[in-house]
């Protein structure tokens, strides 16, 4: 027993049935040595690319929460990396470690994201940010490729257009071997009319592209890419200090609920968008936001069906109100002042009753996604999301609750340790902190198999089904494929 109760993380592996998989672990990228290697490979573009990347939470912690606050600048993490714990920081830094040190942390196989590397695919600066992604792509592999029987690591893909995307999809999978890709979904944009109107000012105003919703790009042709190219895409975009997480003075208020919100904007683009109707062979992951922000959103998607699809919708049409039955009501309950109004029609046309609409191509906003029934929600939701799932978030349950859940689902939560970061002190702790989800009686061993090993397999074997060939895991993760796609 560790000394916070739990169970040794290997003597836990040892009791399992089945193996672990870590969907989202991160390592710490030694930035000297990035330095160089960047240099080698992309130039000075990655070079520069990577100075301007790396300065930017340093430039904002240089401020003063005064100076913050008169540019509405938000407070960035400090001390964010493990210190105290030097195993667990050298772990981090050191791929080799890291390896090592698998069966004492009750991990089978891993998928490992960058840190700093996190933000590279929305760089602004194309030129940077091409030479960047590229220069990070090589010099990860080369750290990675000789551990992969158990660990692998994700390729950047900067998606700023859909050209540049494919390309360096095409370089990643076909030249390095990457069999997991983290894309981006939140990329900035400045407003048309500032640009047009007042071009100076509009270097400072940006909207956030979603990709799946009313981009200005068809992405369509990435996704065709990812299934050509057999690799299932992750989203792994953050909203920290911005919009209403920006506070100048308070990292915690930034940075509680940003992954969240960020998968909430993505997968209702990418769902309203048609993306799973159209690529319905195509999984996506959204990390590190935990699956409640999912179930209310899958919620919330089939309520919204339910009263605004486009027969629903119709009991709202103005061009169905009764007047003259509206106006009787209104003599008879309503002040003279009210009733004379209602005679005349004053105001029976404007604000959410009005006879606009806004010019939109169809009435009904669920039309790309081609709803028939209510159960396609589920069929085009369910199977096609996956969400990484700290092992500290008692919330991940929820995932598993079919009776709260519309239509009896469960949804798709991956296991993603996060070590590497603030938020786990203790690398060894994390698999039996996610097993605490059993001992407190809110999921059973079946859910907790789909958690830990389960979901990760389908999420990426069903895309590709020889991900997992040449690993440890490969006998098992071909049993779980062999039974066939599983129904929401």
């Amino acid at each position: 027993m560790s000394d916070n109760g739990h169970m040794n993380a290997r003597t836990l592996r040892a009791r399992l049935n089945h193996p672990v998989v870590d969907a989202d672990g991160h390592w710490l990228e030694y930035t000297p040595v990035m330095r160089e290697e960047f240099r080698r490979i992309g130039g000075d573009a990655a070079v520069e690319g990577l100075a301007t990347a790396t300065q930017r939470v340093p430039g904002s912690l240089k401020m003063s929460v005064a100076e913050r606050s008169r540019l509405r600048v938000g407070q960035e993490a400090f001390w964010s990396s493990p210190s105290e714990n030097v195993l667990d920081r050298a772990t981090a830094m050191l791929p080799r470690l890291m390896y090592e040190r698998l069966d004492d942390l009750g991990i089978d196989f891993s998928v490992v994201y960058p840190t700093a590397g996190l933000s590279f695919h929305r760089m602004q600066d194309t030129r940077q940010r091409r030479a960047i992604c590229r220069a990070y792509n090589v010099f990860t592999m080369d750290q990675f490729r000789p551990l992969a029987d158990r660990i692998i690591p994700a390729a950047i893909i900067p998606m700023y257009t859909p050209e540049e995307a494919i390309e360096e999809l095409e370089f990643a999978v076909k030249q390095l071997g990457y069999k997991v890709v983290m894309v981006g979904g939140l990329m900035r944009r400045r407003v048309p009319a500032l640009e047009e109107e007042q071009p100076e000012a509009s270097r400072l105003v940006e909207w956030y592209d979603v990709i799946g919703l009313d981009s200005p790009h068809d992405y369509d042709p990435v996704w065709a890419k990812c299934l050509e190219l057999k690799v299932a895409p992750s989203f792994h975009n953050g909203a920290r200090s911005i919009l209403l997480r920006n506070s100048p003075s308070n990292f915690c208020y930034n940075h509680i609920g940003h992954f969240a919100s960020a998968g909430h904007a993505v997968a209702k683009a990418m769902f309203l968008g048609g993306v799973t109707r159209r690529f319905p062979e195509l999984n996506f992951a959204f990390l590190e936001g935990g699956a409640g922000w999912a179930c209310m959103l899958y919620a919330d998607l089939v309520g919204h069906w339910e009263k605004r699809n486009r027969q629903a919708i119709e009991s709202t049409n103005p061009n169905k109100l009764d007047r003259s039955r509206l106006l009787e009501f209104a003599r008879k309950y309503g002040s003279e002042v009210v009733a004379e109004a209602v005679g005349r029609g004053d105001g029976l046309a404007g604000d959410s009753n009005s006879t606009l609409t806004g010019g939109v191509e169809d009435l009904d906003d669920y039309f790309r996604c081609k709803i028939e029934k209510k159960s396609d929600l589920r069929d085009l939701f369910v199977p096609r999301f996956y969400f990484g799932c700290e092992a500290d978030d008692p919330t991940n349950a929820w995932a598993f609750n079919r009776k709260a859940n519309p239509m009896g689902a469960r949804l798709n939560a991956l296991f993603s340790s996060d070590i590497g970061h603030f938020d786990v002190p203790d690398m060894a702790e994390v698999v039996p902190e996610a097993y605490e989800l059993v001992e407190h009686d809110l999921i059973d061993d079946h859910d907790f198999r789909d958690f830990m090993f389960t979901n990760a397999v389908r999420f990426w074997g069903e895309v590709n089904p020889d991900f997992f060939k040449g690993t440890v895991v490969e006998k098992a993760a071909a049993e779980v494929l062999a039974q066939g796609v599983r129904v929401a």
